[in-house]
């Protein structure tokens, strides 16, 4: 530590303890430490705004680097412009949408391009596609009976496993 030897911080630790006596060098020691400690603390943080500052010369320099190269415009690069530019699009077209919507809704009169169907065409459509019936009741098919299972008979087995053996 500031080229003192094991030997000299010993004799220099004797000589403490006989000057200021036994009594007083624990709250001694203790003192000189808080002292060290905020004069620790007072020369990182210079050694952080020192630092802070050599690093924003850096990107000083750098930033006037870039500006001077040829052919580089930093505007074009910037991505807010490009999003702000399509949300720009997208109201603009929102508005365009409104406006047209508005206007069909004020102007009653105008034939819409596709109408909507309503209820009463829907039978007029059906009877169109289907053949005509003269009863217009519907006709609703007959149940049929379960069909009964067939069970083999069990003569028609014998036959066949005797004939299998035989």
């Amino acid at each position: 530590m500031f080229g003192i030897d094991s030997p000299e911080l010993l004799v220099i630790a004797v000589v403490a303890l006989v000057v200021i006596g036994p009594k007083e060098l624990p709250g001694m020691l203790r003192s000189w430490g808080k002292w060290m400690s905020k004069m620790r603390g007072m020369a990182s943080e210079f050694r952080g705004h020192v630092d802070e500052m050599v690093r924003q010369s850096d990107l000083d320099d750098v930033k006037k680097q870039l500006e001077a190269a040829p052919g580089l415009d930093l505007q074009s690069l910037d991505p807010t412009r490009e999003i702000k530019s399509l949300i720009q699009e997208g109201v603009t077209e929102g508005e365009k949408a409104l406006a047209d919507a508005k206007s069909a809704v004020d102007n009653p009169l105008v034939e819409p391009e596709s109408a909507p169907q309503t209820g009463l065409e829907a039978p007029q459509i059906a009877a169109e596609l289907s053949p005509a019936v003269s009863d217009p009741t519907p006709v609703v098919a007959e149940a049929e009976p379960p069909a009964e299972p067939v069970a083999s008979a069990p003569s028609e087995e014998k036959p066949a496993k005797a004939a299998l053996a035989g």
